[in-house]
């Protein structure tokens, strides 16, 4: 039981027994004794304590006789601080400051920036407030990201803004059932996923590559930028090539796969659902296979970048047309579905 609880309890008949000043000197005394009981060495006063000498003193003129566990100064000191920590309290808000900004918007606003790194605080504001965002432009420059470089295009707007024009040109390599390893070349168009040639050798040149280019376009025109890596293999008979037919070489940084992702993730399917399968014997043996390969990949197999379309574009094909077969692809180890009438 607390020490003011104690008084309380003890001075509750002589509140009604006896005149008021005795009673209240009566209480502040069994307060006072209750704390040094409650005690060992110094007396601790709780805020309960407090509180009760503050209102004692506002309510007793001469509370000052019956104080023997603190000097006056003190209980002084204990009214003003109430008094201003009671001020502080209602002179606060609610939520001391300005309003925290939505954890959405400061999201919106940092994906804003990391997809646009040409836009400025100005265009990110003006965006949200076409968005029904409201909030100030220095807000908004506050939770965009600081960029220690000046902001660049990334891969993939550059790779967007060229895909009509742009050629990827990438090499890969098959062991055969001998141990012996073919290389296999690959030039792929980045609008509709298009392998416009490919061919497998095994003692690649700068001057075999380089006809590569010519037979893959024998009438067209060749797309004007073509995207390649650092292999020593295009060598200077390959870049005069490239030239003479127009097309500017835009080549990856050292060790930068990603940076030509279309032909890698080409690249990566054949073999996951090809070369992974089959057991090679040899240069006809695999051109054969990817011939194959290549025509279901183009006709048949459908591609999430495409809109789950084929890079040579299928109809849709209704339950009107009749029932569904499946023609084998690449030996069976892939199926076009058909509706074919009865």
């Amino acid at each position: 039981m607390t020490p003011l609880l104690l008084a309380l309890l003890g001075t509750v008949p002589a509140l009604f027994q006896t005149h008021r000043s005795l009673a209240l000197e009566n209480l502040a005394l069994r307060q006072q004794l209750a704390i040094l009981r409650s005690s060992q060495r110094r007396p601790r006063l709780t805020t309960a304590d407090r509180w009760f000498w503050v209102v004692l003193a506002r309510r007793w003129s001469e509370w000052r006789s019956a104080l023997a566990i603190v000097t006056p100064d003190t209980v002084l000191r204990w009214h003003r601080e109430g008094f201003r920590r009671h001020w502080a309290r209602k002179s606060r808000g609610r939520e001391p400051g300005r309003p925290a900004l939505d954890p959405q918007v400061v999201r919106l606003i940092r994906d804003m920036s990391g997809a646009n790194p040409l836009w400025g605080a100005p265009r990110i504001h003006g965006e949200l407030l076409k968005l029904g965002v409201e909030v100030s432009q220095a807000t908004v420059s506050k939770y965009m990201p600081r960029h220690r470089r000046p902001p660049s295009q990334t891969w993939r707007s550059f790779i967007d803004n060229h895909l009509h024009d742009l050629l990827a040109l990438d090499f890969f390599t098959v062991a055969s059932a001998t141990f012996r390893v073919l290389f296999v070349l690959v030039i792929l168009r980045h609008d509709r996923r298009r392998i416009v040639h490919f061919n497998v050798t095994s003692h690649p040149t700068a001057q075999w590559t380089s006809q590569q280019l010519v037979e893959a376009f024998p009438w067209d025109l060749p797309p004007r930028y073509l995207l390649r890596d650092r292999d020593s293999i295009y060598g200077t008979a390959f870049q005069r090539r490239a030239a003479s037919l127009g097309i500017t070489e835009v080549r990856t940084t050292p060790r930068s796969p990603w940076q030509n992702p279309y032909a890698e993730r080409l690249i990566g399917s054949i073999r996951r659902e090809c070369l992974d399968h089959v057991i090679v014997l040899g240069e006809r043996h695999l051109r054969r296979i990817l011939t194959e390969y290549f025509e279901y990949y183009s006709r048949s197999r459908t591609h999430l970048s495409l809109e789950k379309d084929a890079p040579e574009p299928r109809t849709t094909e209704g339950p009107e047309n009749g029932k569904v077969v499946a023609l084998p692809r690449v030996g069976g180890l892939h199926h076009h579905y058909r509706r074919r009438a009865a």
